[in-house]
């Protein structure tokens, strides 16, 4: 199954992909994608309220570029739940790729979400892949346009992939205020 699990700054979207995690009963591989910077007091302080939320039994891995080739070792496993946070800090990660290169890394990690691969065969397609994967998101797109080129490229970026990982999730969570709506049972997908 793979779910989106969406919302804004402090909505408590980590807190609900937490809950979905741990309501699985799964092996939890908790990827981390920020990037530390032990310089940065307050961005280590938001790293370790999210390290001291977790079940000291989730497996932590801490992966700021290579996600698509991380998901595709663990994906083979039927005891693993994946929780991805978040998509936005590995994407902060990737900004000085060129539009090129950003959509070949797009491309490989949709197709490790759509294809999971065992033995190097071919097993399912998303809908019937044997591992739990829940992504986490950043909503950026719901302010003002920003004023540069970096911050446009960001916000379109992860907007896109939200979309596309939106467009093939079995879920999509929005949490906002605390609380968190299933828009796959409430919405209709765009075409």
């Amino acid at each position: 199954m793979i779910t989106l699990v969406t919302g804004a700054t402090r909505s408590g979207k980590s807190e609900w992909a937490e809950h979905l995690a741990l309501r699985s009963q799964k092996n939890v591989i908790y990827i981390a994608t920020a990037t530390r910077y032990q310089d940065d007091a307050e961005w280590e302080a938001r790293l370790q309220k999210h390290s001291d939320r977790r079940p000291e039994s989730w497996q932590v891995l801490e992966v700021p570029i290579d996600l698509a080739p991380t998901i595709s070792e663990l994906a083979s496993n039927s005891s693993n739940y994946i929780l991805v946070d978040s998509l936005g800090t590995w994407l902060a990660n990737l900004l000085d790729k060129n539009e090129e290169e950003w959509a070949k890394i797009e491309h490989e990690l949709l197709q490790v979400i759509q294809t999971c691969i065992v033995e190097n065969e071919l097993l399912h397609a998303v809908q019937g892949c044997i591992v739990d994967i829940t992504f986490v998101a950043e909503e950026v797109g719901w302010g003002i346009v920003p004023a540069y080129e970096l911050g446009r490229t960001f916000r379109d970026r992860l907007g896109g992939l939200s979309r596309k990982i939106g467009a093939i999730a079995d879920a999509v969570y929005l949490v906002t205020g605390g609380y968190a709506v299933n828009l796959t049972k409430i919405g209709e997908r765009l075409p």
